[in-house]
């Protein structure tokens, strides 16, 4: 929901991650500056576009963007069974998986996006800029047009643990 330049590199990691096999809706910001005017908290979240998309959806995955400088995977929402895959696959792939100690990051309010599909539940993963910066030769619109290795890696174990909690 925070796409673009509101939460940068969130975008291009759902689309990396949707691929071919997954819906996908994303509200993307693409103002010259000033995109973190058009960040909705997540609870608030009502575009109808991407509302009905995820109201279809049997499992829903929210990226976000964190702020912090460390390389974090802080995972919540209330779908405990598939966040556990998410969070082994990822522990796996030597990512540090965390709940964030921010409760509006846990992603566990009914009301959230990530918690408002078919089942009522969906996991959000709050993705930490410092973790960001090591997918994209920058987090400025063009640098997120070059890729590294390390965003294709986290993309692939991140839809081993979609597959592993049924989603895929």
């Amino acid at each position: 929901p925070h796409g673009g330049a509101i939460e940068p590199g969130t975008s291009e990691l759902a689309y990396a991650v949707a691929a071919h096999d997954l819906h996908l809706a994303i509200l993307e910001g693409t103002k010259p500056r000033g995109n973190s005017a058009l960040h909705i908290t997540s609870t608030n979240f009502d575009e109808p576009r991407c509302v009905g998309v995820v109201e279809q959806s049997d499992f829903v995955l929210a990226i976000h963007g964190e702020r912090s400088s460390n390389k974090v995977v802080y995972i919540g929402g209330a779908d405990i069974d598939l966040r556990n895959a998410i969070s082994e696959a990822l522990a796996e792939g030597c990512y540090d998986v965390r709940e964030h100690q921010n409760i509006n990051l846990q992603g566990k309010a009914l009301q959230n996006i990530c918690n408002r599909g078919k089942n009522k539940m969906g996991v959000q993963l709050e993705l930490t800029r410092g973790l960001r910066t090591t997918f994209f030769s920058s987090l400025s619109a063009e640098g997120r047009k070059s890729k590294t290795s390390e965003f294709q890696r986290f993309v692939e174990v991140l839809r081993r643990g979609l597959q592993r909690g049924g989603a895929i």
